[in-house]
């Protein structure tokens, strides 16, 4: 298993996600990072958006609202506020979190949450638009 590394994604409540992954694109706040095997250490916070996880024999991709992500050469664990697996984001459910990151956008104080709470509303606005059409 040279070709894979741990990936694990936990919520506040529980492990989401865990197993071997042979790639792991994440969105970063300083841009989209792709993990493999042997990646240098880093520690990154994650903006809103959407984590691909190629496994073997299979892909999976995460919606998730923030949170920060551990980087080891052998182990991934993303930390997440939210996380929706990309299967379960009907229009409805796409409509409830877009209201939720409208709220956030009209509670931001100070410059990073308006930048993400802006994030999350782009993101869900465009998934919506490619749900409905």
């Amino acid at each position: 298993m040279s070709g894979t590394f741990k990936f694990e994604l936990v919520s506040p409540e529980k492990i989401l996600m865990s197993g071997d992954a042979e790639q792991v694109m994440l969105p970063g706040v300083e841009g989209e990072m792709t993990i493999l095997p042997g990646h240098s250490p880093v520690i990154s916070v994650l903006r809103p958006g959407v984590i691909d996880i190629a496994m073997p024999g299979s892909k999976a991709r995460i919606y998730v609202k923030s949170g920060f992500a551990e980087v080891e050469p052998d182990r991934v664990t993303v930390l997440a506020e939210k996380a929706i697996d990309m299967t379960e984001m009907d229009a409805g459910r796409i409509a409830d979190e877009l209201k939720v990151a409208e709220a956030d956008l009209a509670e931001a104080k100070d410059d990073t949450a308006r930048m993400l709470a802006e994030r999350a509303a782009g993101l869900l606005k465009t998934m919506g638009a490619g749900k409905s059409a």
